[in-house]
């Protein structure tokens, strides 16, 4: 299976056999609530809601939806609203998380508690979906937002983060390209030590469900054109599923150049956890918190 666009992803959740539920954290937030009721009215999710009660209802009474009073759990911080959201996971009362009006680090520190959080060994990461104008089909990048400078064995969690992600999403076996700036290795660029060292990981059978190539830069990753005129040979390039960057300033301005200058749109959420984490920055819009929702319902 391989998704196109987000229609198709979306499809794809309508048609899933369970109707996934989403608990939002601190949300008396205006347009996290506008993305999560576009999702209910899609058949795509049904949200709990934990935070400030009275908010939460000036907000829903001028979205004009109404919710059960069970629906809604009252909360007197942000960080009770991050705890009761987190217990409600460890409890199965729902599939995942969206943050709503709180800080990041405020929902992260309930979520990477050692005792109640919900830390499964690996590296949490952020997997953030493109579609992209002219691309074929949806395109990765990670981590462009948890991990600073990850190093080879956390660029290989990294990496089985997105795998894992994708083939909850029905692919059977992603095709992975580890960017650098050259495709040949030197030793005085660790990108590209490293970059080869999880493609060796991968021939071997340590790294499995995936085709890794790497290292290799972004223009032969993206263009079979531009790798036969450098006589590169690779079943990644031009059909990449997943990016992985050196580090997260890579990532981010990847991300970021996909879409306010290539006019992608974008999902995304923090993989790693035992559910995903629906974590879009303050200057998100609604359609990239609905799409993130979609994403995360797509993978649980």
């Amino acid at each position: 299976m391989v998704f196109k666009n987000f229609d198709e992803l979306i499809a794809k959740v309508q048609n899933l056999d369970t109707v996934k539920r989403v608990v939002v954290a601190a949300a008396q937030d205006e347009h996290t609530l506008e993305a999560v009721f576009k999702a209910v009215g899609d058949k795509l999710v049904t949200p709990v809601l934990v935070g400030n009660r009275e908010k939460i209802g000036a907000i829903l009474e001028k979205l004009g939806v109404a919710l059960p009073d069970d629906a809604i759990i009252d909360a007197a911080t942000d960080a009770e609203s991050a705890a009761l959201a987190v217990q409600m996971i460890r409890e199965g009362k729902a599939d995942f998380i969206m943050k709503g009006k709180i800080n990041t680090a405020d929902l992260l520190k309930a979520v990477v508690d050692k005792e109640k959080g919900l830390r499964t060994g690996s590296v949490m990461s952020v997997v953030a979906l493109h579609e992209v104008p002219g691309y074929h089909k949806l395109l990765c990048v990670t981590d462009g937002g948890m991990m600073m400078y990850p190093n080879l064995d956390e660029k290989r969690q990294i990496l089985e983060n997105a795998v894992k992600t994708f083939r909850d999403m029905g692919y059977e076996k992603p095709k992975v390209a580890v960017l650098a700036a050259v495709e040949a290795v030197n030793p005085k660029m660790p990108e590209t030590v490293e970059a080869d060292a999880l493609k060796q990981m991968n021939l071997n059978g340590e790294i499995e469900n995936c085709i890794i190539e790497g290292p290799i830069s972004y223009d032969l990753t993206m263009s079979r054109e531009s790798a036969a005129i450098k006589g590169f040979e690779s079943e990644i390039c031009g059909d990449p599923d997943i990016l992985i960057v050196p580090n997260i300033t890579v990532g981010n301005i990847l991300s970021k150049a996909l879409i306010y200058s290539a006019g992608a749109k974008m999902a995304g959420f923090i993989v790693g956890a035992k559910v995903p984490i629906v974590l879009t920055s303050r200057g998100a819009t609604t359609e990239e918190k609905y799409l993130s929702l979609v994403l995360s319902a797509s993978a649980v």
